[in-house]
């Protein structure tokens, strides 16, 4: 590596003009690698962006030599087309970029449940291309297989994921068989309605930029998430967290904090519960997707993650692990323990880049 004042990175969130005016390194979710950053003798600044302030951002980023980006696939604020073209724009002119936008579509998607269903983190998995291969396939893969996990290729926050479940005894289903839906969405509630009238909603997802996965249901999910979080091919935390989207929500008597999700208790690397999860990222399935994906290690994002529900048990009665989403986008918030890694990754590909003729 070859710290320095004279290696300069950009942070780059989404947020109006008066939070760009405001911003400083020391005044955000990203203070602490900001700071990491900082003890390397890297020059960060904030880069505060959106689309009124394309070409400021533009030029800000065209004098940096990297840029770490947390920008939401789809927020109140609209999505990211405009910010990935620029992104990619800055990346053609030699400006490092993580997550490149590329990079984004190949591992940041939920298709990456389908690509890599092979892999020890797999489970029971289907991809629909169009709204006439779902139609034809879902009725009767969920009358056989059991309640079903729908997610819309691109998004977060639970929007585009919903669970559907046939409300009576299992069997052939079609248009007219009563289900139960519901939205992953917070504040969501169950819903009784028709198979087909499901289909229909769901049919607006495949104009969202991709296909749609159907993923078996996950009886252990009530057990809570670990998110396993990662720079490049290295685990530098988890947080664990009882969640509850698509838990049926409590009756109102029990009052509105029975309905939140529980707090993410964040771990560092060395974790020993965690130990056995560690083991198969690092060395089997993080090398596997790459391997699935063509994604070589220095084009890894420097920090991402991986959601993982809990699976069935083995015969030895040792845990095992189903992804339920990679986060590449803007991974917030993140365990202590990662801020030094990602810093120190992100400067190692800087350096990178800087040798090659």
């Amino acid at each position: 590596m070859t710290p320095g004042p004279s290696t300069r990175i950009a942070l780059l969130w989404r947020g109006d003009a008066e939070t760009r005016a405001e911003a400083s390194p020391q005044n955000n979710r990203l203070s602490l690698i900001f700071a990491a950053l900082a003890d390397l003798g890297v020059t960060a600044e904030p880069a505060v962006y959106s689309e009124a302030m394309v070409e400021e951002v533009r030029a800000q980023l065209l004098r940096q030599d990297g840029v770490l980006v947390w920008v939401d696939p789809i927020s109140e604020q609209g999505d990211r087309a405009q910010l990935d073209a620029l992104l990619r724009e800055v990346a053609a002119q030699g400006v490092w970029v993580s997550a490149h936008p590329d990079v984004i579509l190949k591992m940041g998607v939920k298709e990456v449940l389908y690509r890599t269903r092979s892999l020890g983190w797999g489970t029971d998995t289907h991809l629909y291309a169009t709204p006439a291969e779902f139609r034809a396939r879902f009725p009767a893969r969920l009358a056989a297989s059991g309640p079903r996990v729908l997610k819309q290729n691109r998004g977060n926050g639970g929007l585009g994921v919903w669970k559907v479940t046939l409300s009576g005894a299992a069997g052939a289903a079609d248009d007219d068989t009563p289900v139960e839906v519901l939205h992953a969405r917070r504040g969501s509630e169950v819903e009784h309605i028709g198979l087909g009238e499901t289909m229909t909603r769901y049919e607006r997802y495949f104009t969202a930029g991709g296909p749609v996965i159907d993923q078996a249901f996950q009886p252990r999910l009530p057990e809570g998430m670990i998110r396993c979080y990662m720079s490049q091919g290295a685990v530098v935390g988890y947080g664990h967290q009882l969640i509850k989207a698509l838990v049926p929500p409590p009756p109102a008597s029990a009052g509105p904090e029975a309905a939140l999700p529980g707090p993410r208790i964040m771990h560092p690397p060395d974790a020993p519960p965690f130990q056995a999860l560690r083991s198969r990222m690092e060395a089997e399935w993080v090398p596997g997707m790459q391997n699935l994906l063509d994604i070589a290690t220095p084009s890894l994002p420097v920090l991402w993650d991986a959601d993982f529900l809990y699976g069935p048990k083995t015969g030895d009665g040792e845990d095992t692990y189903v992804l339920c989403e990679i986060n590449v986008s803007a991974v917030s918030p993140f365990p202590d323990s990662a801020a030094a890694p990602v810093a120190a990754a992100a400067l190692s590909c800087i350096s990178a880049v800087r040798k090659v003729p």
